[in-house]
């Protein structure tokens, strides 16, 4: 393998010679970092008011490059412009009853607003009692003062609603990555 103090010979057109360059200086200089970055998750069941939209209490950290991810209000607020690669996933059950997920939805919110939405319909035949929407896309940050926050909407037939945090498994999370180009 090539050391960091080794040296490579590349060819300067401009001057039409050859220039020495060490392996470390030539790859500092290629590519970039994929910051800044968050990934945090719910560690425990959270639970839910019957058709109404909550904002998800994802607390625990697992990754925050920049510090740009808020443990206390749950909101990500981007350290830089340009595009993210953002991903979520929201699971929701409806406590010990069956068959009662009537309509429910995950969202990610931005400034306050819905801005990419899951959702699913049960019919009056097969309602499911769990369902997990996982939402994925590439956004393009342009202020650094917009926030976006994880969200969600539960309607049920009957029973109580929750949304499935565990601290031992990823049920419900989000991250978000910044993309190079």
């Amino acid at each position: 393998s090539i050391a960091t103090d080794d040296t490579i010979l590349i060819h300067d057109t401009s001057a039409s010679a050859l220039r020495k360059m060490t392996r470390a200086n030539f790859v500092s200089g290629i590519g970039g970092n994929n910051t800044p970055a968050f990934s945090a998750r719910l560690n425990s069941t959270q639970s839910l008011s019957d058709a109404t939209w909550t904002k998800i209490s994802v607390a625990t950290e697992v990754l925050d490059s920049n510090s740009t991810y808020d443990t206390s209000s749950y909101r990500w607020t981007p350290a830089s412009t340009g595009y993210y690669l953002i991903n979520a996933a929201v699971s929701v059950a409806n406590g010990n009853d069956n068959n009662n997920l009537v309509d429910n939805y995950g969202a990610i919110y931005k400034n306050g607003s819905s801005f990419i939405i899951s959702q699913e319909y049960g019919n009056t035949s097969s309602r499911p009692s769990w369902a997990t929407h996982n939402i994925n896309a590439i956004i393009n940050v342009t202020s650094t003062s917009d926030y976006y926050e994880l969200w969600t909407y539960v309607d049920v037939a009957g029973g109580t609603p929750t949304i499935v945090g565990n601290a031992n498994y990823f049920f419900t999370y989000w991250s978000a990555i910044k993309i190079i180009l």
